[in-house]
Formats: structure tokens, C-alpha cells, sequence
């Protein structure tokens, strides 16, 4: 089983940055596909984007060229650089993963990020 801690939220203004960072515990780190989601009051959680193990990455299209998602496997921790942020990115952000063995999927507790001027 694996823990996973985000941090890294708050408010920015459009158009600027913010780096989230997940610290995955518990579990040998090479063996998840890791990933970010995000959800609003108003949607459904959304798939932003994911990481496997040997750093093949996967975007959804709203993000592209945005965001980046990163993974350092020594230190177990993923990391989602959001630049040109919009206010439809205002959402809260989840760290999420997927055992590749067992196919558990985990959740971190969630990490708010608002866009707004």
C-alpha cells in the first residue's frame, strides 16, 4: 500500500505557475504509474495527466503544452509544472497511483489550486 501527500496549491493569477508536488510512501515507487486529476463542484475528476515508470507521459488536450508532468523515482515523488494558467483550471488537484502488479489504484488527499485575478 502507498501513501501519497500533495502539496503546492494556492492562488495564482492568470497566466502564472505553480509546481505540485506528490510524495508517494509505503510502496516500492517503480512499480505505479503515477498521475494527476482534478475535479470541481461542477464536473466530474478528470484525468490531467500520467507518468509510467520508465517516464512515457500521457496529457489530456486542455493542458498540453502547459503542463508538465515529471516523476523522480529516487525520491519518490511526482511533480505537475503548470504554467499560462487559466481560470478554468481552478479546480482541486489529486495525486493518484496505479499499481501496475496489483492494479490498486490510490489517492492522495487533494491540493486546491485557484486561478483568479
Amino acid at each position: 500500500q502507498v501513501q501519497l501527500v500533495e502539496s503546492g496549491g494556492g492562488l495564482v493569477q492568470p497566466g502564472g505557475s505553480l509546481r505540485l508536488s506528490c510524495a508517494a510512501s509505503g510502496d516500492s515507487f517503480g512499480w505505479y504509474v503515477m498521475g494527476w486529476y482534478r475535479q470541481t463542484p461542477e464536473s466530474a475528476r478528470e484525468l490531467v495527466a500520467k507518468i509510467t515508470p520508465g517516464a512515457s507521459t500521457d496529457y489530456a488536450d486542455s493542458v498540453k503544452a502547459r503542463f508538465t508532468i515529471s516523476r523522480d523515482n529516487s525520491k519518490s515523488t511526482v511533480y505537475l509544472q503548470m504554467n499560462s494558467l487559466r481560470p478554468d483550471d481552478t479546480a482541486v488537484y489529486y495525486c493518484n497511483a496505479y499499481n501496475l502488479k496489483s492494479q490498486q489504484v490510490y489517492w492522495g488527499q487533494g491540493t486546491q489550486v485557484t486561478v483568479s485575478s
